[in-house]
């Protein structure tokens, strides 16, 4: 679920897109990863042999923490999501407890995406290029086109934890001891890799622990029947990626969410130029002027709408002014969100996501066997025998199923008792963007993880 901060064209649209998220090629990336001795490491692992070219057969996977760690938490970005989503709170685990690395692993279909000018950093360089078509540097923006990436339609859920078993592999090298993780739906990922027969062997037995971030698998999403189903396999065959705007460029979402961070972290008290761009619709833009952090602000609070003891929290566009500024909230300052979304080339947002993934997860659910999941072969066999340590963390905007979720899984497998934890005045992309002093999700994984890495 996190991923980005830009909403949908309609209410309809902004609940489907809230539902999603709830978000350079290699050379690029490892030259960022070489620059500084300070930075973290990000590595390429072989992935499992998918469909397309075998180019794509790889993951990222970014890198924090002690080169001596004997224990890896490898976590799962949400759906609208990439590595970077972690950044921040990988970064705060990693120096709060001894003896772990931590792994943010960057889906497969990064490799399409172009942040060569959002690594600059200049904003309206950024705008440019991505949402107005216009060349940098003598070179012109250009989206790979649905024609050419039909395999898309087959990066399911099977992909993505077949994927993840090799970077699974890699931690537990020389010993090592991993615990799988996730926010929002990578949550349900790591969910479904634990119940997942690996030719005959249980995935929870690759691992140490689990950890459920603002996600999971409930039991209680609607499921398509089997012609739908099918109607929706025949579909993704021309159109294999999500487009939050419905308008065929699904990359819009990723870039424009980004060039925010950038013009919030740039020029924080201009007015946006955002407003001005037609291919930003019109339903998520401010209906008054604002700055470049109102912006961001703004939109933020459509997709994680601040609730109850959460409204006191988020920030809000000023009651008047020309543009509007922005009243920061005491989590997660804007300034704070506009760094963490600015991110490249490990971003925060992925910009191709596979619809297969999306309908996959929602099948897998129930966790268990059914004739959708053996439609759509999704290997969800080993629920009942999962003897692993779990904890959970809910929000604001999950309340109360996240929870409920970890518990049914505790009570329908081998688990016992989940160390469970909730903070109503947190939205959804908080644990990964809080303060460090603010995060209740830290303060409360802490105790878990260090336990586990004793």
């Amino acid at each position: 679920m996190t991923r980005s901060l830009l909403a949908v064209t309609h209410r309809g649209r902004l609940r489907a897109l809230a539902a999603f998220v709830v978000a350079a090629g290699m050379l690029a990336i490892f030259a960022v990863a070489s620059a500084s001795a300070r930075a973290p490491a990000v590595f390429s692992v072989p992935g499992a042999a998918g469909a397309g070219p075998a180019r794509y057969d790889r993951v990222l996977v970014e890198r924090f923490g002690p080169a001596s760690a004997r224990t890896v938490l490898v976590l799962v970005p949400g759906s609208g999501s990439g590595a970077g989503a972690f950044g921040f709170v990988g970064r705060d685990l990693a120096r709060r407890v001894p003896g772990l690395q931590v792994w943010a692993v960057e889906r497969r279909e990064h490799a399409f995406e172009d942040t060569s000018v959002i690594g600059r950093g200049d904003p309206d360089q950024s705008l440019a290029y991505y949402l107005q078509g216009q060349p940098v540097d003598g070179h012109t923006f250009q989206p790979p086109p649905s024609s050419e990436v039909g395999y898309m339609a087959r990066w399911g859920l099977g992909l993505l934890l077949g994927d993840l078993r090799r970077v699974i592999g890699k931690a537990r090298a020389e010993g090592r001891r991993v615990i799988l993780g996730g926010h929002s739906l990578g949550a349900s990922a790591a969910e479904a890799y634990a119940s997942w027969d690996f030719d005959g062997r249980p995935g929870h037995r690759d691992l140490a622990g689990l950890l459920l971030i603002d996600g999971g698998l409930d039991g209680r999403r609607e499921q398509p029947t089997l012609a739908q189903a099918r109607a929706q396999l025949r579909d993704f065959e021309t159109a294999p990626r999500f487009d939050p705007f419905n308008q065929r460029a699904p990359w819009v979402y990723g870039a424009a969410s980004a060039i925010a961070g950038l013009y919030a972290q740039r020029q924080p008290q201009s007015r946006s130029p955002l407003d001005a761009v037609a291919l930003v619709p019109a339903a998520v833009k401010p209906p008054f002027a604002s700055t470049n952090e109102t912006w961001l602000g703004w939109v933020r609070s459509l997709l994680y709408p601040a609730q109850g003891a959460a409204a006191g929290h988020a920030g809000h566009p000023a009651a008047t002014g020309d543009p509007r500024a922005w009243v920061d909230g005491d989590i997660t300052p804007i300034a704070r969100m506009a760094r963490w979304l600015a991110q490249a080339p490990i971003n925060t947002v992925d910009w191709y996501v596979p619809r297969r993934l999306l309908l996959d997860v929602q099948a897998a659910d129930p966790l268990r066997p059914t004739r959708l999941t053996r439609l759509l072969h999704l290997r969800l066999e080993h629920r009942r025998t999962i003897h692993l340590p779990l904890y959970a963390f809910q929000t604001s905007n999950t309340a109360p199923h996240v929870l409920r979720a970890a518990r049914r899984l505790a009570r329908t497998s081998r688990i016992g008792s989940p160390t469970l934890a909730t903070d109503l005045t947190m939205i959804h992309s908080d644990p990964l963007t809080a303060l460090p002093a603010r995060n209740s999700f830290l303060r409360t994984v802490t105790p878990f993880l260090k336990h586990l890495t004793q």
